[in-house]
């Protein structure tokens, strides 16, 4: 912001503190008590032709004040929309009237009238009384640009919140997928419920960790990277189908797709694979589509996705072959890989084993060209440590991600419960973390404990609400969902 509009918003200010300072000398109040609310905006506009001629009580926030000498048309806005204040000082006093004259775009009213529209055809309030409620002491964004600052817009959401409809509008439907998602997974018989968010070691995925201390205890502690070793848990108990939406947290670099607080969905199913997950997946996203959107074909940034069961279904090995050329069933060791990859003119670590390079490969060469949903089976099993190996091939694992607009969107396993080869998977995890891999995942005593009294066949799902949000909502940030993204401190 420049000098000339920082010492005009600074003028403004002392103007509205002025003001404040007079209504109090006026006894009255700036700050009021709550106002008895009969109706919202869009109640006036949906259902108008049995409203007209009613009296109501709205409260909100003015947006707009269009005065005609002895007669003032003003835009209220509260949660649900915006509707028009038509305000006669013949109607109010002459008193009320300057009083109303006097108010500021920003400021909180209550307002009683009655339902009519204008000689112009306008839905509007014919005010008789109002309430003031609440004094704005900093003017708002101008309304013919609004607030377009983006790092703005994240940091003080408040105001995005006011300004932009369209943002409320995101905020809206985001709230309308997660009460969805819910219902669709009670319908199912899943229950819902809570596990720590600190965990004393940090597993369930490949991330590096926010630490804290816990001072009673003298121990560290680690704000949780997934639920799911202790939902897994829940499996042993005895609870055969689980799910948890809450918060994770991953010490990670942000970027339009990265947050390091954020909202997943986990969830487990005994008796399950892999295969029962894909279903559900499909069912789940195209279904919270079809009701929150009212069709399963979307456009998300001027792409029309379809997003309509049943998806396609691609191993890591055919999806590299299909879109690179590289076949890796011809490829006889990591030497091989290593070489083949770097062909292609990757970057590859010299210690990296064969499926660590395949995974690499599908990363960089095909993850972008994967627009239409489809399904990515058959992870390797060094990147896969808690997913059960192909019985047919056990360098690879029972895995798949989904895929949208070229985002993974799902995770999920056929759930590895052998105590014995989770207990070796965690250990070269340890090996690899002693070589410098912060993301490599902790030994879990107690995890392979309670697999060691037997965990039935499970298999487990994990999905990115964020990201999940972003398509519905055609957000191309992820910080246009998250109500309040991680900002770099204000200077």
């Amino acid at each position: 912001m420049d000098i000339e509009n920082t010492l005009e918003l600074n003028e403004l200010m002392i103007q509205r503190r002025e003001k404040l300072n007079i209504f109090k000398e006026m006894n009255i109040n700036p700050y009021s008590e709550k106002y008895p609310v009969s109706h919202y905006a869009s109640d006036i506009e949906e259902q108008f032709e049995e409203m007209e001629g009613q009296q109501v009580s709205l409260a909100g926030r003015i947006m707009a004040v269009r005065t005609h000498g002895k007669a003032s048309f003003s835009d209220l806005m509260d949660m649900s929309g915006k509707t028009q204040l038509y305000v006669r000082i013949d109607e109010v006093g002459e008193e009320n009237y300057n009083f109303f004259s006097e108010l500021d775009i920003g400021d909180i009213i209550g307002v009683e009238g009655e339902v009519f529209k204008t000689r112009r055809g306008q839905i509007s309030i014919k005010v008789t009384s109002f309430q003031f409620l609440s004094k704005s002491l900093r003017p708002l964004p101008e309304k013919w640009h609004g607030l377009r600052d983006k790092e703005l817009r994240y940091r003080q959401r408040y105001i995005d919140l006011i300004v932009n409809p369209e943002v409320r509008k995101t905020f809206i439907v985001r709230s309308k997928i997660i009460r969805n998602i819910r219902r669709f997974l009670e319908e199912k018989g899943f229950l819902e419920v809570e596990t720590p968010m600190m965990h004393p070691v940090p597993g369930g995925a490949s991330a590096r960790p926010f630490i804290t201390h816990h001072n009673a205890l003298d121990i560290d502690l680690y704000l949780r990277i997934a639920p799911e070793l202790y939902l897994k848990r829940l499996i042993v108990g005895g609870f055969e189908k689980v799910f948890e939406l809450n918060r994770n947290f991953r010490n990670e670099g942000m970027s339009y797709k990265h947050n390091p607080e954020f909202t997943m969905l986990e969830l487990y199913q005994a008796q399950s694979d892999y295969y029962d997950m894909m279903e559900l997946t499909e069912e789940l996203i195209s279904g919270i589509a079809k009701d929150v959107l009212g069709t399963m074909k979307i456009t998300y940034q001027d792409k029309e996705i379809d997003l309509s069961p049943p998806w396609k279904r691609y191993s890591m090995l055919e999806a590299v072959r299909e879109f690179t050329g590289l076949d890796f069933d011809n490829i006889k060791n990591a030497e091989e890989a290593r070489d083949a990859a770097r062909e292609l003119g990757m970057e590859i670590d010299d210690n990296s084993s064969q499926g660590e390079v395949l995974n690499e490969v599908f990363e960089e060469k095909v993850e972008e060209k994967l627009v239409q949903p489809i399904f990515i089976l058959d992870y390797p099993i060094e990147v896969s440590p808690l997913a059960k190996k192909k019985e047919d091939n056990p360098e690879f694992t029972y895995r798949f991600e989904a895929f949208i607009c070229s985002r993974e969107m799902a995770n999920a396993f056929t759930e590895l419960n052998d105590p014995l080869d989770q207990k070796e998977r965690f250990e070269e995890q340890v090996k690899q973390r002693a070589r410098g891999d912060q993301e490599a995942q902790m030994m879990d005593e107690d995890y392979v404990r309670a697999l060691e009294y037997g965990m039935p066949p499970t298999g487990g799902l994990g999905i990115g609400i964020d990201r999940v949000v972003m398509l519905l909502t055609d957000s191309p940030s992820i910080r246009d969902v998250i109500l309040f993204p991680t900002m770099r401190p204000e200077k």
